[in-house]
């Protein structure tokens, strides 16, 4: 999509500063972070959201999960903990509509909760 920022940083077009990337998977750190590791782990093929995932994608979100478990080793959090959380709509908090998974750590993390 000639308007997603996502794509634009798969396509090269914006820099970011990758932690891993393979033929179906990119992760760069965000360059807004909420915590002091912010990871946005990310797939090439440009899907909305979780809600718009096909059949023939769901391996490729199951490799998602693997990598943010080797990030997380890799960045030394994995004992300590760290989270992996996707928004999906707009009262979840989503603002790219590029699926996209944040591995956040570095710090205790509060709980989620529900406002109002």
């Amino acid at each position: 999509m000639s308007d997603c920022i996502f794509c634009k940083i798969i396509a090269g077009e914006l820099p970011s500063k990758k932690v891993y990337e393979d033929e179906q998977i990119v992760a760069f750190h965000d360059i807004q972070p909420a915590s002091p590791i912010h990871v946005l782990i990310i797939p090439k093929k440009h899907i909305a959201s979780l809600a718009d995932a096909g059949e023939e994608d769901w391996n490729m979100i199951g490799q998602i999960q693997r990598v943010a478990a080797q990030i997380a080793r890799e960045l030394e959090v994995e004992e300590s903990g760290y989270r992996v959380i996707t928004n999906i709509g707009a009262n979840a908090g989503q603002i790219v509509h590029h699926l996209h998974y944040h591995l956040m750590a570095g710090a205790r993390l509060s709980p989620l909760g529900v406002h109002n």
